[in-house]
């Protein structure tokens, strides 16, 4: 094994904890915290627990059916913009909890497709990257929800980003994207 292949134990680990992760947190902070950003055209922590929501609703699994199903078509493609449509009026909460029970749906349908070391080497079309296999597909939702834990805890971090006074300069948190 290399750092290339993908360990479906080890994703599917990895995938069933983040919703997890988010709601601990996130949940019951004051929108200080759930409504910051980093600046203009950014997203906010409520934001970004909207667009896990919409990817497990018509990203991650549809794909993998799509593979599976072999149709060469190319995959639909994703409205990255689509949870301040889909978000509008729901509270982090609600946005937490359908996380949660979306998430768990989908890994548990993920497992009982036991898929074998084969099934990961199968091909579908990506709108923008062309052919891609299933194992890519499912190591890169594994990145994407670190890349967003990762980018809620930085967006959180910015809130204190004047209250830190000197120690501003051995906190790197602070200087990645800065506005």
């Amino acid at each position: 094994m290399t750092k290339e292949d993908l360990r479906l134990e080890e994703a599917l680990a990895v995938l069933e904890r983040t919703p997890a992760a988010v709601r601990a947190l996130l949940d019951g902070l004051p929108e200080t915290w759930v409504r910051a950003t980093e600046g203009e055209r950014t997203w906010s922590p409520y934001d970004v627990v909207g667009h896990l929501v919409h990817g497990e609703r018509a990203d991650w699994m549809g794909r993998a059916r799509h593979i599976l199903s072999g149709d060469p078509s190319p995959f639909t493609p994703f409205d990255r913009g689509a949870q301040f449509r889909e978000s509008k009026g729901k509270s982090l909460q609600d946005l937490l909890a359908e996380f949660t029970e979306l998430r768990g749906r989908n890994v548990a349908e993920l497992r009982e497709l036991q898929l074998g070391r084969e099934d990961l080497g199968r091909v579908g079309r990506h709108p923008d990257f062309g052919e891609v296999t299933l194992g890519k597909l499912l190591a890169a939702w594994v990145v994407h929800d670190l890349d967003h834990v990762a980018q809620i805890a930085r967006t959180m971090a910015k809130v204190y980003t004047d209250a830190v006074g000197p120690w501003a300069a051995y906190l790197s948190i602070l200087r990645d994207r800065q506005k």
